[in-house]
């Protein structure tokens, strides 16, 4: 039986990508698998390692 894993996000993008709605930094949470923007208070998901860089898919910060 084989193990599969799902694919993993590239640390290097983060050197191009922005938050959409501040063109701010973003930080990798590795745990959560999200990329999180405290300027605009939201967190990012990340499926199968591809950012989803939409705001209607962003979860608010608590």
């Amino acid at each position: 039986m084989t193990e599969t894993t799902s694919p993993t996000f590239d640390r290097r993008m983060l050197e191009v990508l922005v938050c959409p709605q501040t063109q701010g930094l973003l930080e990798f949470d590795a745990e959560a698998q999200e990329l999180v923007s405290k300027a605009a208070g939201l967190a990012f998901p990340i499926r199968n390692g591809i950012p989803v860089m939409l705001v209607d898919e962003a979860r608010p910060l608590e």
